[in-house]
């Protein structure tokens, strides 16, 4: 058996592609129970992220489910021609599958190398396919050892200690530096989009517990902060909320400054001398640039937290060929102690038979040539004789057996190996 996948990414397929071949969690499930039916002796595991699609499969015949039929599968699963997948996607088989999952898992092929999302991602399509019974020996094994390869990556390199995403350095790295701690300030967040959810994630993280939502759509407002345990007010209640606010974020889309300095100029006299920290995330800004040349006001703009993340990312780049190194190391040890599971059991036969068939010819010349009463030393040396000559009898088929397993391709001389020796089972 070896490892196979099929699939694409935000590498080398376009965003309208992955729309079509991205599967949702319940879609997912439902794929894997149908491959199974038709395939009884394969194993399947399906990720499906917003930037990849992927498909990890093996079986006892390898002819039976090879990148041809996955594609037609795949390719029924989503209403789409067999052509058009594997036009799109890429393959890639043993060593070269193995390799692929562990960086996949370590984050060094995301859009972001170094965040952390896509480990729990690789983790949850595992467990989703242990659900479904279509995981067995190899996918088990190589999705464990994808997890400690990129524990290696994470303990290992500083690739995960950027922040590179412009949320998570405005609060990971400026919010922590300008507060010792968020869990008692009073935090407002303008707009409950994509940029505002993901702010909302780092909040949380941070320990923020103080949070009001405030969006034109109010009703959205409501829904978003709900999830993450926040509380929300209407949009025209923003100067009542910079007035007890410790630290405001921007993340509207508004075409223009939803607060002027001279809006803020008379709620900053009633807010005495009490320091306000403004993060403008958005595009076009959402505060007027002024207002941070008012005493006790630090505002932030998007420029200069983008310069942070392309630091930080610049850092990280600097990781990378510790981290490969890390993902070689680890895929070279899985794919050895896969060929061991593959050859061992036969190779140990065939010497435990060769043993036997010399111990069995010792005894016969020693008894006939009476070498018993001979020097020790020279039986010993003997004994030598025999083992080298078996060694290099054996050394040239089990080598060539190791290779074919490394291949992918154990039941080729390794099935050999057992008829021409008569080793069983």
């Amino acid at each position: 058996m070896k490892l196979q996948m099929i699939g694409c990414s935000h590498h080398d397929a376009a965003v309208e592609f992955r729309e079509k071949i991205s599967f949702t969690s319940e879609e997912a499930g439902k794929a894997l129970g149908l491959f199974r039916e038709r395939f009884p002796s394969s194993e399947i595991v399906l990720l499906s992220t917003c930037n990849r699609v992927e498909l990890y499969t093996t079986s006892d015949d390898q002819s039976l489910v090879d990148k041809n039929t996955v594609a037609s599968f795949l390719a029924e699963q989503q209403g789409l021609s067999v052509d058009e997948v594997i036009d799109q996607m890429i393959y890639r088989s043993g060593n070269q599958a193995v390799e692929h999952l562990f960086t996949v898992a370590s984050s060094l092929d995301s859009m972001v190398v170094g965040e952390a999302q896509i480990l729990s991602q690789v983790k949850q399509a595992y467990d989703l396919a242990c659900t479904w019974d279509s995981v067995g020996p190899l996918t088990h094994g190589v999705f464990q050892a994808a997890n400690r390869a990129a524990k290696r990556v994470q303990q290992e390199t500083d690739i995960h200690r950027r922040r590179v995403s412009v949320p998570s350095v405005a609060v990971g790295e400026v919010a922590t530096e300008i507060f010792d701690h968020l869990a008692d300030k009073r935090i407002v967040l303008c707009g409950a989009g994509e940029m505002g959810q993901e702010t909302l994630r780092y909040l949380k993280q941070a320990g923020a517990n103080n949070i009001c939502v405030l969006n034109r759509n109010y009703d959205r407002a409501i829904r978003v902060a709900e999830s993450f345990d926040a509380t929300s007010d209407l949009w025209d209640s923003l100067d009542r909320q910079m007035l007890d606010a410790d630290l405001v974020i921007g993340t509207t889309s508004a075409t223009e400054p939803i607060l002027e300095l001279e809006t803020f100029q008379p709620i900053h006299a009633k807010r005495g001398h009490r320091l306000l920290l403004i993060l403008d995330l958005a595009v076009p800004r959402d505060f007027d640039p002024r207002i941070g040349k008012l005493a006790n006001v630090y505002l932030y703009g998007i420029d200069d937290l983008r310069n942070a993340c392309e630091r930080n990312q610049r850092e990280r780049e600097k990781e990378w060929p510790k981290a490969k190194t890390i993902i070689a190391e680890e895929t070279d040890k899985f794919m050895q102690a896969l060929n061991h599971r593959a050859t061992g059991p036969v190779i140990q036969r065939l010497r435990e038979q060769a043993h036997e068939l010399k111990q069995d010819e010792l005894e016969r010349l020693i008894n006939k040539l009476k070498l018993s009463e001979m020097n020790p030393v020279m039986v010993k040396e003997i004994e030598k004789s025999f083992d080298r000559l078996i060694n290099k009898l054996l050394h040239p088929p089990l080598a060539s057996v190791r290779d074919d397993a490394a291949e992918g391709h154990s039941k080729g001389l390794l099935e050999a190996l057992r008829h021409l020796f008569n080793l069983g089972d």
